[in-house]
């Protein structure tokens, strides 16, 4: 999964990772927020969801420790990190800052 979590984040255009699990409350909010992020923004963002219990290694190497966790990166480099619950006006503030 590592390998393939370098490929992903390699995109040209911004690339969300949701970093969640099946059984976190919070997480089952933040699934319509991304979905309605997705409809705002379209092409300009590509959203990723990763399940932390079958991506261990991957959660561990980007020191995941509260779901959820939300990364943005831009050219392969995490430029904005934050968990929790996060509206989708300010993670489109966010995107857009980093577009």
């Amino acid at each position: 999964m590592s390998n393939s979590f370098n490929t992903i984040i390699q995109a040209e255009t911004p690339v969300l990772v949701d970093f969640f699990a099946t059984w976190c409350g919070p997480c089952k909010t933040m699934s319509p927020i991304l979905q309605e992020l997705k409809t705002r923004l379209g092409e300009r963002i590509k959203i990723v969801k990763i399940d932390v219990d079958k991506a261990p290694a991957v959660a561990q190497q980007w020191r995941i420790s509260g779901m959820p966790t939300l990364i943005l990166f831009k050219d392969q480099q995490p430029v904005w990190r934050q968990s929790g619950v996060v509206p989708v006006h300010q993670l489109e503030q966010i995107i857009r800052q980093f577009s």
